[in-house]
């Protein structure tokens, strides 16, 4: 055997760095050789790709805000994605009465998080379907709280935010959400509508980041964040959709989170805009049946064909502000189907 393998060439291939996602698999190489009368059956490893198999990176630990307890660093450790977990953290979700708002402040909730969600709506009944959240909470060991407020009225919004921040000692983040569309020629809109999508869509906006971002620089926040909603709208102009001043104030958004961000950076506090595109809502439904075109045009006009629901940005939200996007700021992140890359 032992000329056998002197007269064997043995030779190298290049093997993916992906090996993990390999496993080697006995076969057997049939070596023909003078001293054999017959070919022998020789044992050799192929890699093939396995099935179901991941590799974990060994990350350094992110849980190092000293207000965590213990408890959540011991849950969040054993998790098979610890980074993803908002266990404990209290996160203010402005218009998160309903709508996109409350469809986030759910997924914050079943990662953990504590939640307190501003809105100009009037208290939820108990059948309504934040109500139905809220228990759902309580289920999960913890808790969606109510504040009814408008976003434009600073003094309130920075008594709430305070609030908040005392009862639980900390502050860890915000969605702010709160927003309102109007649908008008440029030729026709009056100042007075100007004036409130501006005030609302981004002087609202940028009062409710700075209420939350006073309360984290208070409490020394170690890994604060935030998300501004912005919209593909902020990016391109909507065919056939005539919002001049929506489109304006999503832009804006898009421009004071990166502007936020450079400020606020020194103090541990990430600022990054989600942007959408189209969804279906309650409201883009009162939209299809004024112009029923839409309902086949909007979807055409992005590479999947089809519009988007609120649960579709749920994982989008946790990932921001939860320590799996530690590095990222200033950045937007746009998910729209493809709408604005054509």
């Amino acid at each position: 055997m032992s000329k056998l393998m002197s007269k064997t060439t043995l030779t190298t291939a290049v093997v993916p760095r992906l090996t993990s996602q390999l496993r080697p698999v006995a076969t057997a190489l049939l070596i023909t050789h003078s001293h054999y009368s017959s070919p022998v059956p020789v044992p050799i490893l192929r890699l093939r790709p396995a099935i179901s198999v991941r590799s974990f990176h060994q990350s350094p630990p992110l849980y190092n805000n000293p207000s965590s307890s213990n408890n959540a660093h011991q849950q969040a450790s054993t998790m098979t994605l610890p980074e993803f977990s908002l266990k404990d953290r209290v996160i203010v979700v402005s218009g998160g009465g309903r709508g996109v708002g409350l469809t986030q402040a759910e997924a914050l909730l079943e990662a953990g998080a504590i939640v307190h969600a501003l809105d100009l709506l009037p208290e939820p009944t108990a059948d309504s379907e934040f109500t139905q959240i809220a228990n759902k909470a309580a289920s999960l060991g913890t808790c969606l709280t109510y504040h009814r407020v408008d976003v434009r009225d600073q003094p309130a919004l920075n008594t709430i935010v305070a609030g908040i921040a005392d009862k639980h000692g900390r502050m860890d983040g915000l969605i702010a959400a709160a927003g309102i569309q109007q649908e008008t020629p440029a030729l026709e809109y009056s100042r007075e509508d100007s004036d409130k999508m501006l005030g609302v869509n981004v002087t609202g906006v940028f009062m409710t980041a700075q209420a939350v971002a006073r309360q984290m620089i208070r409490l020394k926040t170690k890994n604060g964040s935030m998300v501004l909603i912005g919209s593909m709208s902020g990016t391109v102009a909507n065919r056939g959709l005539i919002c001049p001043a929506y489109n304006a104030s999503k832009a804006a958004v898009i421009q004071l989170a990166r502007n936020l961000a450079a400020e606020w950076g020194e103090h541990g506090i990430r600022v990054n805009t989600l942007s959408p595109g189209y969804i279906v809502t309650a409201m883009t439904a009162g939209l299809f049946e004024a112009f029923p075109e839409r309902k086949t045009d909007w979807p055409n006009a992005n590479m999947l064909g089809r519009l988007s629901y609120p649960h579709e940005y749920r994982g989008a939200a946790v990932f921001l502000l939860s320590d799996a996007s530690s590095f990222m700021t200033g950045a937007d992140l746009r998910i729209d189907g493809g709408h604005c890359a054509w």
